[in-house]
């Protein structure tokens, strides 16, 4: 699916926004000891409203620009996030899951991946971190919390992008047959 300059740039303001939004606010509120985590959740729902494509590179962007203020292994961020954003195209593309609650689902598998791919990359590349069950309950918490911001979120994001992006061709073509029009097969 192509995406259009204003496409681009709202995804640019969308995710300095939300990066922003995350360093400054969410990060300092905490609900059981442990802050949600909206960049999961802007990369998985890029991906999942304009295709993978787009989904990759937004969390290769992303991952990158907070991978650049922190003092970690630059890139890894970026490589876990371009794999998120993949994977929720590839979802959007292969199953076009239309159910209300589908982001929810998304958004939750999207931060276990996040989570789970950022502390096996940190375990390969060497760097010594305890690992115990409070990391596991943290984890947890954080899917958690994402799941139920998980629509707000999307809602926005939806909201921003999809005037810009053309009608996917398979609803096209589903409405045309669910209105009356006639099967491929029927036609003389």
């Amino acid at each position: 699916m192509t995406v259009s300059g204003k496409s681009v740039l709202r995804l640019c303001l969308l995710g300095l926004l939300g990066w922003l939004l995350q360093i400054t606010v969410v990060s300092n509120v905490t609900v059981f000891g442990v802050p949600a985590d909206l960049i999961p959740l802007l990369v998985a729902f890029a991906g999942f409203i304009a295709g993978s494509t787009t989904g990759a590179v937004f969390g290769f962007c992303l991952g990158l620009l907070v991978d650049l203020p922190s003092i970690q292994t630059l890139g890894v961020n970026s490589l876990v996030f371009t794999a998120v954003g993949y994977g929720a195209g590839r979802i959007r593309e292969l199953r076009d899951p239309a159910h209300g609650l589908a982001p929810v689902a998304v958004g939750a598998a999207a931060t276990a991946i996040a989570a789970v791919g950022f502390a096996l990359l940190q375990f390969l590349l060497g760097v010594k971190a305890p690992v115990s069950l409070l990391l596991l309950r943290d984890t947890l918490m954080i899917v958690l919390l994402n799941s139920l911001i998980a629509l707000p979120v999307y809602a926005v994001m939806h909201r921003a992008l999809a005037t810009f992006l053309p009608d996917d061709p398979r609803r096209r073509r589903r409405r045309a047959y669910t209105t009356g029009g006639l099967s491929p097969l029927s036609r003389a």
